[in-house]
């Protein structure tokens, strides 16, 4: 506990602040972001489960994610209804539900423009003049001044409903060169007439919404505006462009506080920074808004991750707000214990985007890879088990640490046992590549919970059938992962007609080896990279960090390919390249002979030959079950969780471990 004349930890953080007729119990937004949970068109059970945890968890402000509001406008499968007075009374269950706890509740109103995604709205993308998208590989249509004025009062339209349905407030979708940002910029708007030209001109659809909100809405009702900034490629407009704007805004009162990120369409890495990415992205943009407004507040949000960012950003007078979307959907409490001093058990986010942007890019709901009750919340709860058991697990990688969680939380006596120092298994060994201390974090966050859930662990254990026998569990969990596979066995190489791979006994070593610095290197390598993943890639930035000169082969049309769901393949290729990589794709290794590999083209099978000291393989794992057909020759019952079943990643396997940790 504190000293009693001691400020408490994170005070600017925590401290209140008035936004318009309301105020906010702390600084910490749960910012806009699609989820994809609706039922047709209308908020779910899902939805309000998923919103309703983290009100109760401590976000001042929700920002719920956007409504379309033109049937061109949709851009998801999980997007709400446009158009319809069908929401109003759903949404009102879901506001009532989050005010419930004293948030302030927003929704946020969309519309991308020529960025949109006619798959899904069977509508022509309307733009201000008809640019090409840079979704996919639409044009657009240049609207007439009727269309233009459509669209101003389907925003009006919209921001009513949200009204109607109890919202506080809207939040105007003006970042990532969506529409509205469209007509503020000269690259994407060409127009002649009253909206284009001058920047007064080019302002008027966006001052013309807000303007009609504020009248429709009332002078209770919050307007916000949400912008973005990318310095990688000229169309954008400047830093100080947007700060103009803002600034123009701001002293119009034309909304009441501007949300500052990062990326767009134009620069997608950006948009939603994984791991290879700086924390507090948008602070450059929310520092200069900040200086240059007199009235509305600030928020800052991308890859703002953690409560000492965000109590940094205050405290320096950078932001007023702060948004924490992904580190509040790996732990809804993020806030509360924050508030209770009790930082140590936030479970953190680690910046992946694999089930969380990664799902959204293929259209399913998110969830977490830390957190699998993501999307889960309405049917997953932890209760105490009526007859607590005796439960021992083999493998302290993460399905056994999720499964031992869980388990101790319910009452059950757990026993991990470990056949290393470590926890983690080869999820330990992914935090050792560049730019992933954050999982070293969460298998930190792990230890700190078993320990106080009083969960034995064993380290240095290696367990066979006849130990598991006599410890006389009530249930035994195998959960011993998987192994680089020794064959090397490339997917695609019956493509070349071979059948094996001469030469694969020397100087061939698997990632792990590496990072287990295991390895015999020379300066010369090549990687194969099967996965296109964080597995393979990670290894080769380490490698070439390191000085080695890297030719990285891989069956994939481009490397990081598996990585394109979360953003990270761009910067991470560029980063590759910088440092010399040499990219060979569509391609396997048919032979490998006194320091020289055969890289074969699966296009035209035509044959490459490149030298080098070593092979670093990232090819698929093979399941470590050898446990498993022990036990069962044995008469032993057990449960199987993670790689052991079937090598995958660390998503999967904590799902299993919280999975079954609820069943037992």
């Amino acid at each position: 506990m504190p000293h009693e004349n001691q400020p408490p930890k994170r005070q600017h953080l925590l401290q209140p602040i008035q936004l318009r007729h309301t105020q906010l119990k702390n600084r910490c937004v749960f910012g806009a972001h699609t989820t994809n949970m609706s039922q047709l068109g209308l908020p779910s059970a899902q939805h309000r489960a998923y919103y309703k945890e983290r009100a109760q968890g401590g976000a001042a402000m929700i920002v719920v994610e956007p409504m379309p509001v033109h049937p061109t406008a949709v851009l998801t499968r999980g997007n709400f209804l446009n158009h319809d007075d069908a929401v109003i009374e759903p949404f009102k269950q879901l506001v009532d539900e989050c005010k419930a706890f004293g948030t302030v509740m927003i929704q946020q109103l969309y519309h991308v423009g020529q960025h949109g995604d006619a798959d899904l709205s069977f509508s022509p993308n309307w733009s201000p003049s008809g640019q090409p998208s840079y979704h996919d590989s639409d044009g657009s249509h240049a609207m007439s001044e009727a269309q233009i004025e459509e669209l101003i009062q389907s925003f009006i339209d919209s921001a009513m409903r949200c009204k109607a349905s109890g919202f506080d407030g809207v939040e105007l979708f003006a970042n990532y060169h969506a529409l509205i940002e469209q007509f503020w910029t000269p690259w994407s708007n060409h127009r002649t007439d009253q909206w284009g030209g001058s920047l007064e001109n080019r302002m008027r659809f966006g001052r013309r919404i807000m303007e009609g909100i504020r009248t429709a809405c009332g002078t209770d009702f919050i307007i916000g505006l949400a912008i973005s900034y990318g310095d990688a490629h000229s169309p954008d407009l400047s830093l100080e462009d947007k700060v103009a704007i803002v600034a123009h805004h701001d002293q119009a009162r034309h909304m009441d506080y501007v949300t500052c990120g990062s990326g767009g369409y134009l620069g997608f890495d950006k948009l939603m920074p994984t791991f290879v990415f700086e924390e507090k992205v948008g602070l450059p943009l929310a520092a200069a808004v900040k200086r240059a407004v007199k009235h509305a507040l600030v928020t800052c949000e991308s890859h703002v991750r953690t409560p000492e960012n965000a109590d940094y950003i205050i405290a320096s007078d950078e932001a007023d707000l702060v948004s924490i979307v992904r580190g509040q959907i790996a732990d809804p409490q993020l806030i509360s214990k924050t508030q209770a001093q009790r930082e140590g058990d936030i479970r953190g986010c680690i910046s992946c985007n694999q089930m969380c942007w990664g799902r959204r890019s293929r259209d399913y709901w998110i969830s977490c890879l830390v957190n699998p009750r993501v999307g889960r919340e309405h049917d997953w709860h932890i209760h105490a088990s009526n007859r607590p058991k005796n439960t021992s697990i083999v493998g302290a990688g993460p399905a056994g640490l999720e499964c031992a969680r869980v388990l101790a939380e319910r009452g059950h006596q757990v026993n991990i046992y470990e056949a290393t120092p470590d926890l983690g298994g080869q999820f330990r060994l992914a935090g050792l590549a560049p730019r992933r201390g954050q999982i070293l974090e969460l298998l930190g966050w792990y230890q700190s919970q078993l320990q106080a859930l009083n969960v034995s662990i064993h380290y240095n254990s290696y367990m066979d059938a006849d130990d598991l026998s006599h410890l006389k569990a009530d249930e035994i969990i195998l959960a011993t992962g998987s192994m680089p596979d020794p064959s090397v066995s490339q997917r695609w190489l019956w493509l070349t007609d071979k059948q094996d791979l001469p030469g694969l006994d020397h100087q061939v070593y698997s990632a792990e080896d590496v990072l287990r610095k295991q390895a015999k290197l020379g300066d010369r390598l090549i990687l194969l990279d099967e996965g296109g993943n964080w597995r393979g890639l990670g290894t080769a930035l380490y490698l070439a960090q390191q000085g080695h000169q890297l030719t990285i082969v891989t069956p994939g049309p481009y490397v990081g390919k598996e990585l394109t769901r979360t953003s990270a393949d761009l910067p991470l290729r560029s980063q590759l390249k910088q440092l010399g990589a040499i990219f060979l794709v569509e391609s396997v290794i048919s032979q490998w002979q006194a320091g020289t590999a055969t890289i074969t083209s699966l296009l035209d099978q035509q044959q490459t030959q490149v030298e080098a000291s070593a092979i670093v393989v990232a090819t698929t794992n093979r399941a470590f079950n050898e446990l498993e057909l022990e036990l069962t020759q044995a008469g032993i019952s057990c449960h199987t969780i993670g790689d052991c079943v079937a090598p995958r990643q660390a998503i999967q396997a904590i799902y299993e471990g919280h999975k079954l940790g609820l069943e037992l």
